[in-house]
């Protein structure tokens, strides 16, 4: 067993909070958490803390919540003044300064939710799924002035079922990075990990989602429509329209037989599907319609009584 490390951990949304809870669990010293300001939200805009800083609550860790890192001299000092071995960076949502990479002699280490250099950006986990990915992973990586280009210390693979969302496959990288972040801190400590550099030429990007790649596209195919809805969810998620009205895609299956002209819609026995690009249909499972609840196809049927040929979008 390595020795104990003096760590700082910067972490703002859920995804960070396992790795934060083993880190603890695991007999480091965690001296501060940097997470993000509180900010106002919902319809009555009152403040609301980060998962990560509600954590750093329960477990009893001292915490700070600046404004801003680059120039910010206090808070150089606030880190300097701790002397940290490693700065861990999970999510925190800024760009680490050149004085923050230079402080820790083990460097700044962050947890990426892909198998480098694949997925580099802000959406890996979204962007790996709505693009049809079978496999991708978590990476450990020695931050540096690029943007998660860093050389790569440890990587783990993992599976992505069909049944998989945004929010299951997240979770299982978040428990699956946790126990790979403190191996990685082990290995260090002892200097059994040989970093090696990112192959730029492999790399692709995960930019960050805007509302509009949730608008279905019936053009492209049931299958990659299928990818995207479960890529998006929780947000942006997958709508269209219907009767001039906003509707909302929660659940639906690919198939393949059933091939109505691209956005039409087909009614067969209790089933409701839309055609879509290269001769392929969606079946529609839940839905909401605008201002509704979601509701389930059968019930969508019951209560608006689509006729086949009318058209979605």
């Amino acid at each position: 067993m390595s020795p104990a490390l003096n760590l700082i951990f910067c972490g703002t949304p859920a995804f960070a909070v396992p790795i934060l809870q083993k880190l603890h669990e695991s007999g480091f010293h965690l001296d501060l958490v940097v997470t993000q300001p509180d900010r106002p939200r919902g319809r009555g805009m009152e403040l609301a803390t980060s998962p990560v800083k509600q954590k750093a609550l329960e477990l009893r860790i001292p915490f700070t919540q600046p404004q801003k890192i680059r120039d910010n001299k206090e808070f150089r000092g606030q880190l300097g003044a701790i002397q940290p071995d490693a700065i861990i960076v999970v999510g925190y949502g800024r760009m680490i300064p050149d004085w923050m990479i230079d402080l820790p002699r083990l460097g700044n280490i962050n947890l990426h939710a892909s198998l480098l250099p694949k997925y580099r950006g802000a959406a890996p986990i979204q962007w790996a799924i709505a693009r049809g990915e079978t496999v991708t992973g978590v990476t450990t990586m020695r931050i540096d002035a690029g943007l998660d280009t860093g050389d790569i210390l440890m990587q783990k693979e993992v599976p992505v079922s069909p049944e998989d969302t945004t929010e299951t496959l997240g979770s299982r990288l978040a428990a699956i990075g946790a126990d790979l972040m403190v191996e990685t801190l082990h290995e260090l400590a002892r200097g059994a990990v040989q970093p090696r550099p990112q192959d730029n030429t492999e790399a692709t990007f995960a930019p960050v989602l805007r509302k509009e790649d949730g608008r279905i596209d019936f053009q492209r195919s049931a299958h990659e429509i299928w990818n995207r809805l479960r890529g998006f969810q929780p947000w942006p998620g997958a709508f269209t329209s219907f009767r001039g009205k906003n509707l909302n895609v929660w659940d639906a299956k690919p198939l393949d037989s059933i091939a109505p002209a691209v956005s039409e819609l087909i009614v067969d026995n209790g089933r409701l599907m839309v055609g879509c690009g290269h001769s392929t249909s969606l079946e529609l499972l839940v839905l909401q319609p605008e201002g509704k609840k979601r509701i389930s196809a059968g019930d969508f049927l019951h209560g608006y009584r689509p006729a086949n040929g009318e058209r979605l979008g």
